[in-house]
Protein backbone atom coordinates (compact mmCIF):
# COMPACT_ATOMS: atom_id res chain seq x y z
CA UNK A 1 0.00 0.00 0.00
CA UNK A 2 1.08 3.40 -0.59
CA UNK A 3 -0.02 7.09 -0.84
CA UNK A 4 0.67 8.63 -4.02
CA UNK A 5 -0.27 12.62 -5.70
CA UNK A 6 -4.23 12.70 -7.33
CA UNK A 7 -3.36 14.14 -10.61
CA UNK A 8 -5.78 17.05 -10.46
CA UNK A 9 -5.37 19.78 -13.34
CA UNK A 10 -7.61 22.17 -10.90
CA UNK A 11 -6.13 24.40 -8.20
CA UNK A 12 -5.23 23.36 -4.85
CA UNK A 13 -6.50 26.29 -3.66
CA UNK A 14 -10.18 26.23 -4.61
CA UNK A 15 -10.17 21.70 -4.40
CA UNK A 16 -7.46 20.55 -2.15
CA UNK A 17 -5.68 17.61 -2.79
CA UNK A 18 -6.97 14.49 -1.71
CA UNK A 19 -5.17 11.41 -0.71
CA UNK A 20 -4.90 8.21 -2.99
CA UNK A 21 -3.53 5.03 -2.11
CA UNK A 22 -2.39 2.14 -4.26
CA UNK A 23 -3.75 -1.13 -3.73
CA UNK A 24 -2.16 -4.02 -4.17
CA UNK A 25 -4.25 -7.34 -3.90
CA UNK A 26 -2.84 -8.44 -0.82
CA UNK A 27 -3.79 -5.51 0.60
CA UNK A 28 -7.75 -6.52 0.12
CA UNK A 29 -10.36 -6.23 1.83
CA UNK A 30 -9.38 -2.08 1.66
CA UNK A 31 -10.55 -0.19 4.93
CA UNK A 32 -10.29 2.99 5.73
CA UNK A 33 -8.53 4.25 8.19
CA UNK A 34 -5.58 2.61 6.84
CA UNK A 35 -2.50 1.65 9.38
CA UNK A 36 -0.52 3.75 7.84
CA UNK A 37 -2.69 7.19 9.07
CA UNK A 38 -1.89 9.51 11.95
CA UNK A 39 -4.20 8.60 14.68
CA UNK A 40 -5.04 12.10 15.18
CA UNK A 41 -7.25 11.74 11.88
CA UNK A 42 -8.92 8.51 12.70
CA UNK A 43 -12.37 8.38 11.70
CA UNK A 44 -14.46 4.77 12.07
CA UNK A 45 -13.12 2.13 10.11
CA UNK A 46 -15.11 1.47 6.94
CA UNK A 47 -14.71 -1.46 4.41
CA UNK A 48 -14.42 -0.54 0.66
CA UNK A 49 -15.14 -2.20 -2.07
CA UNK A 50 -12.33 -1.69 -4.61
CA UNK A 51 -12.85 -4.67 -6.50
CA UNK A 52 -16.16 -3.73 -8.38
CA UNK A 53 -15.28 -0.17 -9.66
CA UNK A 54 -10.98 -0.64 -9.47
CA UNK A 55 -11.37 2.34 -6.70
CA UNK A 56 -13.63 3.83 -3.96
CA UNK A 57 -13.75 7.03 -1.70
CA UNK A 58 -13.35 7.13 2.05
CA UNK A 59 -17.02 8.33 3.04
CA UNK A 60 -15.94 10.19 6.00
CA UNK A 61 -12.59 11.76 5.24
CA UNK A 62 -12.61 11.64 1.37
CA UNK A 63 -9.77 9.16 0.85
CA UNK A 64 -9.00 7.89 -2.51
CA UNK A 65 -8.21 4.00 -2.54
CA UNK A 66 -7.63 2.04 -5.64
CA UNK A 67 -6.47 -1.03 -7.22
CA UNK A 68 -2.46 -0.51 -8.84
CA UNK A 69 -2.38 -1.38 -12.32
CA UNK A 70 -1.98 -5.41 -12.51
CA UNK A 71 -3.17 -5.80 -9.46
CA UNK A 72 -3.80 -10.00 -8.93
CA UNK A 73 -6.83 -9.69 -6.86
CA UNK A 74 -7.42 -13.63 -5.14
CA UNK A 75 -10.26 -15.78 -5.43
CA UNK A 76 -13.49 -14.77 -3.10
CA UNK A 77 -12.92 -11.14 -3.36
Amino acid sequence: MRSVPENDTMSTAAHPARAVVELDGTDLPAHCPNPKMPLWSSHPRVYLDVVHDGQAQCPYCGTLYRLRAGAVVGAGH
